[in-house]
């Protein structure tokens, strides 16, 4: 008896139980800035732009004698077809001719690159870390001043890619020999097709990178600093991959005006 009194006493009609939904999540945003400053930005882009490079250097060397088969003696169509001609006429070397230029070119690139990223992704985004409309446009502002510095070095890179030791002797002497042979101009016969290739390119890049970003932090974002290395690589991948298959035929066009 006491105790049915205890709970009459204890019930209010004024208080309603609140229902939850049963599939509540919090909503999980991306960091605008990353808390960087702009010079890490420069620095952090660099190093990335680098490694990046470096590290794939031997199948962009594969893929450029690949596309340019009306301008190199090397007329093969499958991957394992110009390995094995790049390996039976050069060697192992052969695969890292043209690293020099890439190394002085992609780092300043990238530098600018990422900087003008992620300054355009903050002016354009309006405080708003999710808006894919300003990734996208960021990174076209950014390939085209990126483009502007790495063209030149891009298309020595590939002249020493499909020549040999007797074409050119290295990047000065290939620098040398186009200036006085073919004028300034050849440097950026390939700019505003690269600008073209590019733009869409890092349009489709970004824009699929942050939403699998999000997407992929919003799976688990309990876990999501944990699960930091393997977000950014997994949307990465998804990005780069849809983006290339993009541009792939402008990559085509690009090389074979570089190469002429």
């Amino acid at each position: 008896m006491s105790t049915e009194a205890a709970t009459t006493n204890f019930q209010n009609s004024d208080f309603q139980p609140v229902a939850q939904p049963p599939d509540f999540r919090p909503e999980v945003t991306v960091s605008p800035h990353d808390g960087l400053r702009f010079w890490q930005f420069m620095i952090a882009g660099s190093i990335a732009g680098c490694v990046e490079h470096m590290a794939m250097f031997p199948v962009d060397t594969v893929k450029t004698h690949m596309q340019a088969l009306g301008c190199c003696p090397i007329k093969s169509v499958g991957v394992h077809h110009a390995l094995r001609s790049i390996l039976k006429s050069e060697g192992v070397p052969g695969l890292y001719r043209g690293i020099g230029a890439m190394g002085l070119g992609a780092g300043p690139a990238h530098a600018v690159y990422f900087s003008v990223y992620e300054v355009c992704k903050k002016y354009f985004s309006g405080g708003d870390p999710n808006n894919s409309a300003a990734h996208a446009v960021s990174g076209v502002f950014a390939t085209v001043a990126s483009d502007a510095v790495f063209t030149p070095m891009d298309m020595v890179k590939q002249r020493l890619q499909l020549g040999n030791s007797a074409t050119y002797r290295g990047v000065l002497d290939c620098v040398r020999r186009v200036l006085k042979e073919e004028g300034f101009g050849a440097f950026y016969a390939s700019y505003r097709t690269t600008v073209v290739m590019n733009a869409p390119f890092t349009a489709v890049h970004f824009a699929t990178y942050e939403a699998a970003k999000r997407g992929l932090i919003e799976i688990s974002p309990e876990s999501a600093s944990d699960e930091r290395v393997i977000v950014h690589a997994t949307a990465g991948a998804l990005a780069g991959a849809s983006a290339a298959v993009v541009t792939t035929p402008l990559d085509v066009v690009k090389t074979q005006l570089q190469c002429q």
